[in-house]
This record gives C-alpha cells, structure tokens and sequence, in this order.
C-alpha cells in the first residue's frame, strides 16, 4: 500500500480516537470550573511519537480546534484561545527531546521567569518550582518513557499555567495549594501518555506483522520502526 495512503489512515485513526479521548473528562481545571482536563491529555502527546513533531503538532491543533466546533463552544476569550497551546507544547516536546533537549529546558525556565514577574506570581514562588521536574526529566527522557511522558505534560502545565495567571488568575494560597495536587495530576497524566504510546505501538506492530507493511516511514526521525522491520533491516 502506498506511504501515503497508510499515513493518511493513521492520521484519520489518531483524530477519530483523540475526539473520542476528548469527550471523556478527568477532572476540573481549578479556578475555572467550566474547563475540564480530559483522557486528550493522555493522546495528544503521543502522536509525535509516529510522525515529525511538526505534523503532530498540526494534527493536535486540528483535532482541538474540530471539537471545539462540533460542540459549539468555540469562543475568543484570551483564556479559550491560549487554552489551544498547552498540549501543542506537549507533543512538540515528545517528538524532539530525544534528539534535542533544547525546547524541554528553555520553555519551562522562561515560564518560571513569567510566573515571577507577575505580582501574584511573585507571591506564590513555589509554584513555579515545579517546572524543575520536567527540566530534570527532559535531562534523562531518552532512557525511560515515563520521564519522557512525564516532561510532555509538564510543558504543558507551564504554558497552562501561565496563560491562566495572565487572563484569569488565582489569589497566591490557591496556587500554593494546588502544588500536591499537579504533583498527583501530572504523574497520572504521564503514566495516561506512556500507557498509550505503549499501545499505540504494540497495535501498529501487530497490523505490520499481519500485513506485512512497513510503518517504519512513520515517524520522519525512524523513533518508531515496527519489530519485524527492524529485524528486516538487520538481516539486510
């Protein structure tokens, strides 16, 4: 089957599961109570992990912007529009810091700059301290999922985070005391990424080996290569 034709279902494949994803609610997003964190948190980062990150962060982008117009609730408020970014963050990061750990440092360095420079922000230090995670976990992402999943979502807390200082805000104690809270969140929403990856993977693989197809064209940067591809490729 033609590359192009096996991309373009892949692409279908991952759109229909992150709308499905996208309808299934987790929790509420603190101090905004409409918003609500859901399982798309778990599969937005992982389509870079088949594709270039650039194509993922488009196909993210596409899927977000199409459920937000199949619900009718497709609104210009600077918080609904920043809303957009966080998991763009997130699967550019899973795409790249294997290969370049640049953006996984800067982004969560310049968010700390910006929550500081805030005066509530200020006032709420600690917070902000949190964005050490991802910083560390970026440092060692290409030897454990985990941490790679785990330095996804965290860069997408940080441009979350500091969108929701600048538009909505939150008194310095409510900050404060949600740093257990996104320790608790954001380890689950790591182990949501890596499980699905894990999956995504291990289905990918097992329509290869049944068809015989190469998916291995996948991803631009060869991160994924179906197992019996791979041991094509060494016996060539």
């Amino acid at each position: 089957m033609d590359k192009k034709i096996k991309l373009a279902a892949f692409l279908l494949l991952f759109a229909v599961l992150s709308l499905v994803f996208y309808q299934i609610n987790v929790n509420y997003v603190v101090g905004a109570e409409e918003q609500s964190f859901s399982l798309f948190q778990f599969i937005g980062p992982v389509g870079a992990g088949f594709v270039s990150p650039l194509l993922a962060v488009f196909m993210v982008l596409g899927v977000e912007v199409v459920e937000k117009l199949l619900l009718n609730d497709f609104t210009f408020s600077a918080f609904s529009v920043a809303r957009f970014f966080p998991m763009l963050a997130a699967a550019y990061y899973f795409g790249v810091v294997k290969k370049d750990k640049k953006f996984g440092i800067v982004l969560p360095i310049l968010g700390m700059f910006l929550f500081w420079m805030h005066p509530i922000g200020m006032e709420a230090w600690g917070y902000a301290l949190l964005w050490l995670i991802p910083i560390v976990a970026t440092v060692f992402a290409e030897y454990h999922l985990f941490l790679k999943s785990l330095g996804a979502t965290f860069q997408a807390h940080v441009v979350g985070s500091v969108a929701f200082l600048y538009t909505i805000g939150m008194p310095a104690e409510a900050w404060w005391a949600l740093i257990p809270i996104v320790l608790v969140e954001r380890a689950m929403f790591a182990a949501g990424i890596s499980i699905t990856y894990i999956t995504f993977s291990s289905v990918l693989e097992f329509v290869a080996q049944m068809l015989k197809w190469n998916m291995g064209f996948l991803n631009e940067d060869g991160e994924y290569v179906p197992h019996a591809h791979h041991h094509r490729k060494e016996d060539d």
